[in-house]
């Protein structure tokens, strides 16, 4: 199979570090070209500094992050707390992938602990519908032309695996990311800044062994070391193919039973 774009989209810098890290890294290994943009440069995200010193910081972090893969970073240039799900907001996310034209895109899962990544998630899912439609104007944000078709579309899991109420989020399938998680780790480490405000604003002072436990239990679903979960949206008319799942080849691609990994829960 040729070489695939993929778009990893995100609320915030380390959203895509935390949850699906290992797994571009073994797609940009694959040779599949691999951009990782966020809506917004985590503007909020300190207390000592003001939010356009701190968005310089963070886009600085990620585009580091991004680069051990050989990815390129983008960001939309939302801001932290004001994305939201109108109109003029759709069209620049639908603008952007029109920019990027993936034929894959990963993004956010639809139900979260926080509204940046919920309205992320449905901004995403309308902007990949809307890419292709001709008649969609997107003029304001940009020149690009639509896309030949709907992309592959799929949801990383929510911040630790779970929902709102603390209830496992099961995903279709795990990818076995053993073989990255040292890359992974590397990635979510550029992220220094975003450590000191967990630090501060969550009393979370073990950001990546935070990220460890979390990747481990998402593996242990499924009997491996190290997983990363995913849904594939099914809605009509997206494409219905496991596009992810081919570019990854079988041996790292590992289905969730759903009764027994409830069970074990």
């Amino acid at each position: 199979m040729g070489g695939c774009r993929i778009l990893c989209l995100q609320a915030h810098p380390d959203d895509t570090e935390l949850l699906v890290a290992g797994t571009l890294a073994l797609l940009a290994a694959r040779g599949h070209a691999v951009t990782i943009a966020t809506m917004t440069p985590g503007d909020c995200g300190s207390d000592t500094e003001p939010p356009d010193a701190i968005a310089a910081i963070r886009r600085s972090e990620a585009a580091a992050a991004a680069a051990l893969i050989g990815a390129e970073y983008m960001c939309l240039e939302f801001r932290d707390f004001a994305i939201f799900e109108d109109d003029a907001s759709r069209r620049r996310v639908t603008a952007f992938l029109r920019q990027v034209q993936p034929d894959l895109v990963i993004t956010a899962s639809p139900v979260d602990y926080l509204v940046d990544h919920e309205v992320t998630s449905r901004l995403v899912r309308d902007a990949c519908f809307g890419a292709p439609v001709r008649n969609y104007d997107t003029s304001a944000w940009g020149a690009a032309g639509p896309l030949a078709r709907i992309p592959h579309l799929y949801f990383a899991d929510p911040i630790g695996g779970v929902d709102r109420e603390g209830q496992l989020v099961l995903p279709d399938f795990v990818v076995d990311i053993s073989s990255t998680f040292d890359t992974k780790r590397r990635m979510l480490a550029q992220h220094r800044s975003q450590r000191e405000w967990l630090r501060k604003q969550h009393g979370v002072d073990e950001y990546l062994e935070m990220m460890e436990r979390w990747t481990r239990a998402r593996g242990g679903l499924v009997g491996i070391e190290f997983g990363e979960g995913f849904r594939q949206y099914r809605g009509h008319p997206y494409p219905q193919s496991p596009l992810l799942e081919e570019l990854l080849g079988g041996q790292l691609v590992l289905r969730v039973h759903r009764e027994k990994a409830l069970g074990a829960a």
